[in-house]
């Protein structure tokens, strides 16, 4: 059964609808077989004015169980001169960098944020287990961490390969 849109329907259903009734609300009151699509459709085809979106509950903020370690300021500095990029010295197998000696890490993994080193230390099933913490700068490690985790790779001689594949001969 469809509902019949009169001119009092239609009336009714502008009035309602500008006092901000929902259209569920709308159908009740009309009543008469006509159904909250019904309502949602007739106001479409009317072009009546949208409203306003319900407000959406405030977004909970986590708070860290520790107070964060308070971060050194910097006195302002001079402005930076640009000097010429210089090109990189080839990699070699020698070039690999030192391991850095694992410190403590300020993070854990209720206190990691987005833009903070997630380097491992320490055994994870361990209480003393932390991450770096740091500003990260390439992908999700610091600097440091990530000269030990990007290292590109070495170009093998024609010795190295003719080496290797011996073993598979």
């Amino acid at each position: 059964m469809t509902a019949g849109w009169t001119e009092d329907r239609v009336g009714a259903l502008k009035k309602l609808w500008l006092e901000g009734q929902s259209a569920s609300q709308i159908a009740k009151q009309l009543g008469g077989g006509v159904t909250r699509n019904a309502v949602i459709g007739k106001v479409h085809r009317l072009g009546l004015s949208g409203r306003a979106a319900p407000s959406q509950p405030a977004r909970a903020t986590f708070r860290p169980s520790r107070p964060r370690p308070a971060q050194p300021t910097q006195a302002p500095s001079a402005p930076r001169r640009i000097e010429a990029v210089q090109p990189r010295a080839v990699v070699t197998a020698q070039s690999v960098p030192a391991p850095m000696p694992d410190l403590p890490g300020t993070a854990t993994v209720m206190t990691l944020g987005a833009h903070m080193c997630k380097w491992p230390i320490g055994d994870p099933s361990s209480d003393e287990f932390s991450f770096c913490g740091r500003r990260s700068s390439e992908g999700v490690y610091c600097v440091e961490h990530a000269r030990v985790a990007y290292q590109p790779q070495v170009k093998r001689g024609a010795t190295d390969l003719a080496r290797s594949l011996r073993r598979y001969i």
